[in-house]
């Protein structure tokens, strides 16, 4: 064997990119003769450039898809960008830049890591969601929604900075403060538009019974979203004033304790009722205050109770008691009515609410064997027990009363069963400029005009000054907002909010099976071939919203007849966060890049500290993030070792359903291993048979230990990757490869001569198990193994070459360890044929060193043989 070139990375990889893509590899059309798979990565917001925490998820679809091609199915494997979104417009304010331009960066940025890696998407099925030949649907879509009374207009709350005349994201608005100019944020009532999801809510629950291939996880959340709950509906009035407060309760039990009503701060009724009160001003500020918590901070159990007297009571509808009406920051718009009735003897909220301002407890469930005391109560009473102080049903068990309350209240007439669901409408309207437009005008005469369909897309106006301030931009540009009616001919105005970008992503899966057709959003012959996604993966923070527009899109298109599938995705795949160091440095209150700390080791401990200010900085494990200022490009990594390497080493870091930790030790143990594989084929060149095929199936019956060994390890290897694959345990299918090449290795290095009979087997068996490496290294390890697949002299790519079968005779073990047990503790092991008699293993059994001081002078009461496993020897 002579000297072996290097292993180049850099050209190998260059080289190959470059093959694939002016073969047009992974270009991909409906083919019907061949069984489709279509499979998704969650397509990438393009807000600057993608680390290693975010190509575990496109690296893992790269496996898959190259394995499922090569066993045989038509893959569609499509990449796009979620293009429109608010990262992008705060880009441009700080920058100055418009965000088109930003996001045309940024995707130019993002394309070239993908190819970088050897990612194998159909390029010519690219999408960007802010192309108007993409978002003139999402108009279309609207419409159609709109026609089908899926979507309408009301007022709803938005975060207003008051200082920067601007509505505010919630994640602007963190803590209760805007992010640009630290101003308290006040919360304004604004004309938004919403898509009825909640009309979809029982089959968004029911139909997730189908999806057989999703994490329960994910299901148990959707189920908790929506949250179905059966109980009873009815109203309050209010004592003096034309209005009624609706309330629902799934535990009608309770309703005679009773002791006030509580609204949430964004309920309607309460500007009404705090214009009515003369201490308007000191309840609006109240009111202000509980808004400016986030939705997070009031669900909170362990949140301080805050609330106000409007100065309004309401009239108990069983017993017409006046009750006080208060509003406070643990009532919900989002749950129920956004109205409870308070009943602080059974609800522990309701009772730390009354302690605090002093409000009535009132006990009607009492254990079946104590007395409580409504004035000492600590913690309410919440499980079942026996009805008092509640009329004619006191004495009751409660779950009974729940039934006998709700008939009476319907046979009265002042209320009624109901289900409610958790779900709310989804609220799409944003007021930012990038953004898909809303297809709607205004006009005086005709009022809310939807744009003819032949009129679509409405354009987003180019110029456009984004400040951060005075509201939505749109409604800055005159050209934009001023139009005519389409009815009736009159002066109008444009609707100047945009669409919230999950609605560009929640069809996006239809369009890339047919992303050029201009004339629809996608044609039905591509949409029923593809349709449904075989397999979907992302992260775990998808699990409510995105996963679940998605659904109910598809729902709304399937009542159309646009698609035949009630689901869009069959399989769903969550992949956990890659964790990397942190540096933070409190003085300083920022995050710190490596290069900006210095460390050093006092003693046991590790001190790092800031280049800056000279502190301390605190080290964590935070997830690879911009912000925290922890990312490993992989610019870097492929520089470094290589477009291979990094991908083995993403895949190698742990299960890729869980969360794991960045080592960089991990990514030279991937390089070493690729660099021997590298040698051992390039030195093994001259031995390499080309029809080894042929030849095997003449010596096989000849073959000694060592060539079956290695034929064995060589097949189950396959079976072993192939069903690692198949189970997303890349990781250890990873390990199986480097197992087997250690093995391979050995076998090389022992080789007899090729002039002689052993010899010749001997590179016939070599042969097999180096070409059936570069088989199963390629979805893997593109790059490398369609070089030495070259080298070996076979044209083309591996990703033109079917799987691996597995020989089961070849991968079947000659010989077995069997453990010896004496009364149930193990005594000895034996190395046995495979398919020994039983009477021979008791034989061997018996006669093992370790047994017999065991047995001797013992009765041997019986011998208990588990085949393949073990002899328990009982005395």
């Amino acid at each position: 064997m002579g000297s072996v070139e290097r292993y180049d990375f850099k050209a190998v990889e260059r080289k190959w990119q470059k093959r694939w893509s002016d073969w047009n590899l992974f270009k991909v059309v409906e083919d019907r003769s061949r069984p489709k798979f279509y499979y998704l990565d969650m397509f990438p917001y393009p807000s600057g450039e993608l680390h290693m925490g975010h190509m575990r998820n496109y690296i893992i679809g790269d496996v898959i898809s190259r394995y499922k091609h090569m066993l045989g199915y038509n893959v569609l494997h499509p990449m796009g960008y979620d293009a429109f979104g608010l990262p992008a417009e705060n880009a441009a304010i700080q920058h100055g830049m418009h965000p088109k331009v930003w996001t045309e960066q940024c995707i130019q940025r993002m394309r070239s890591q993908f190819d970088m890696l050897g990612i194998s998407f159909d390029w010519g099925r690219q999408i960007r969601t802010c192309s108007p030949e993409y978002y003139k649907w999402n108009q279309w879509f609207f419409l159609k929604f709109y026609e089908r009374g899926l979507a309408y207009r009301r007022p709803a709350p938005v975060n207003w900075c008051p200082a920067c005349e601007t509505t505010l994201a919630d994640e602007e608005a963190e803590r209760g403060y805007c992010w640009r100019c630290s101003t308290p944020v006040e919360k304004r009532w604004l004309e938004q538009w919403f898509l009825k999801i909640t009309a979809y809510a029982e089959r968004l629950l029911e139909d997730l019974d189908l999806l057989e291939h999703w994490p329960e996880r994910v299901k148990v959340m959707q189920r908790n979203w929506i949250g179905k709950s059966e109980g009873v509906e009815f109203d309050f009035e209010l004592d003096g004033i034309m209005e009624k407060i609706k309330v629902f309760t799934t535990r009608i039990d309770t309703v005679y304790g009773v002791t006030f009503v509580v609204l949430a701060p964004e309920h309607p009724l309460v500007p009404k009722l705090i214009e009515r009160s003369p201490r308007r001003f000191e309840l609006y500020a109240a009111v202000q205050r509980m808004l400016s918590e986030s939705i997070e901070e009031r669900s909170s159990e362990e949140v301080e109770k805050e609330g106000a007297f409007l100065d309004a009571y309401a009239i108990h509808p069983l017993t017409k008691e006046r009750v006080p009406v208060w509003v406070a920051n643990y009532v919900l718009m989002e749950y129920g009515t956004g109205a409870i009735m308070a009943v602080p003897a059974h609800d522990q909220r309701d009772l730390e609410f009354a302690r605090k301002y002093g409000l009535d407890v009132r006990v009607v469930i009492k254990p079946p064997d104590a007395e409580l005391d409504a004035d000492q109560m600590e913690r309410a009473y919440v499980e079942p027990g026996i009805m008092v102080n509640s009329a004619q049903f006191s004495g009751m068990f409660s779950e009974q009363a729940k039934d006998a309350i709700a008939d009476y209240m319907e046979q009265m007439g002042v209320g009624k069963r109901s289900i409610q669901y958790r779900l709310r409408d989804w609220l799409i309207s944003r007021q930012r400029y990038w953004g898909t437009p809303f297809p709607i005008i205004y006009c005086d005469k005709c009022g809310i005009v939807p744009v003819p369909e032949e009129q679509l897309p409405v354009l987003l106006p180019p110029d456009v000054k984004i400040t951060g301030k005075g509201g939505s931009p749109l409604s800055q540009v005159p050209e934009f907002v001023n139009t005519t009616c389409t009815r009736c001919g009159a002066m109008a105005k444009r609707e100047t909010d945009t669409m919230a970008t999950f609605v560009d992503s929640s069809w996006y899966f239809l369009r890339f099976c047919d992303p050029h057709n201009n004339d629809a959003p996608f044609g039905s012959d591509a949409v029923d071939y593809w349709m449904p996604v075989d397999q979907y993966v992302g992260g775990i923070e998808h699990a409510v919203l995105h996963l679940l527009y998605a659904r109910f899109f598809t729902k709304v298109l399937y009542d159309m007849g646009l698609v035949k599938t009630k689901e869009p995705f069959t399989r769903l795949f969550t992949q956990g966060m890659i964790y990397h160091e942190s540096y933070y440095c409190r003085r300083c209150r920022s995050y710190r890049r490596p290069e900006e700390v210095r460390s050093k080791r006092a003693g046991e401990r590790r001190i790092v500290k800031c280049n800056v200010c000279g502190s301390e900085v605190e080290v964590g494990m935070d997830k690879m993030s911009k912000s925290k200022l922890n990312i490993v490009t992989p610019d870097y990594v492929c520089e470094q070792y290589g477009a291979d390497t990094a991908r083995l080493f993403i895949l190698f870091i742990g299960p890729p359903e869980l969360d794991a930790e960045w080592n960089p030790q991990g990514v030279e143990g991937m390089y070493r291993f690729l660099n021997r594989l590298w040698r051992l084929v390039n030195e093994r060149l001259d031995d390499y048979i080309p029809d080894w095929r042929e030849k095997l199936n003449e010596l096989k019956p000849t073959l000694d230990d060592a060539q079956r060994g290695l034929r064995r390890k060589l097949h189950q290897t396959i079976r072993k990757v192939t069903d690692d694959i198949e189970g997303f345990g890349f990781n250890t299918a990873i390990a199986a490869l480097m197992e087997l090449f250690n093995e391979m290795q050995s076998f090389a290095s022992s080789m007899r001569p090729k002039d002689e009979v052993e010899g010749f087997a001997d590179r016939v068996v070599l042969s097999e198990a180096v070409e059936l490496m570069q088989v199963m290294l390629h979805p893997f390890a593109p790059h490398i193994a369609d070089e030495l697949w070259e080298r070996l002299g076979k044209p083309g790519s591996v990703y033109q070459h079917r799987w691996c079968d597995v020989d089961e005779d070849a991968a079947r073990e000659e010989e077995q360890v069997i453990v010896v047990q004496v009364n149930g503790k193990v005594r000895d092991r034996l190395i046995v044929p495979v398919g020994i008699s039983e009477d021979e293993l008791r034989s061997l059994a018996l006669n093992c060193k370790g047994v017999k001081a065991h047995v001797a002078g013992k009765e041997i009461k019986r011998i208990i043989v588990v085949p393949n496993r073990l002899v328990n020897i009982v005395v």
